[in-house]
């Protein structure tokens, strides 16, 4: 028995270091890893973005926020964040090779988050992100990532559904 046993060992051992990875679907799902480059096709920009299967919304490097005929310095309360939704918003906004641009979009969310720094609320606009050809315009949360290696960041509403992460798989810029 034991030396069926160590026969079918040495058998799965040399099948499995003859796999490959080479496969982009898996059951219908495009296959990403943990740092894709994306599209962002409003800003016609690439940005080197971390996927975070944690992050519930994908978030964009934004600063010098400022909304359009709105309250610019909402205090702590849901309220008073909500008199700006549905308004025009615009913001800078910067990838790691230094792009930067202006852009203007309507506050669709504000969501309430909760990280190591404690609990933040953010405005969200719609961005259509593009990866291999594909693109989904999806609720994107503005927040200042300048000091962050990656300036977007990938959550499950872009993923959820349509990809899986593989975290062996190397962006093919690295």
């Amino acid at each position: 028995m034991k030396k069926v046993f160590m026969s079918a060992m040495f058998v799965a051992a040399a099948t499995l270091s003859t796999m490959s990875y080479a496969d982009n679907q898996c059951d219908g799902k495009y296959i990403v890893g943990p740092v894709e480059t994306i599209h962002v096709k409003d800003l016609d920009m690439d940005y080197k973005a971390r996927i975070d299967t944690g992050a519930n919304t994908t978030s964009i490097n934004a600063y010098d926020l400022h909304v359009i005929d709105g309250n610019n310095n909402p205090n702590d309360t849901k309220k008073s964040w909500q008199e700006n939704l549905g308004k025009m918003i615009s913001f800078k906004t910067a990838n790691a090779q230094g792009q930067e641009q202006t852009h203007t979009s309507k506050i669709i969310k504000i969501s309430k988050i909760r990280n190591a720094q404690g609990v933040e609320r953010r405005y969200a606009v719609v961005m259509d992100l593009v990866w291999n050809g594909k693109n989904h315009a999806i609720p994107v949360n503005l927040r200042d990532r300048k000091k962050l290696e990656y300036k977007l960041l990938i959550g499950r509403n872009w993923l959820d559904g349509r990809y899986l992460v593989d975290v062996s798989k190397h962006d093919d810029d690295d």
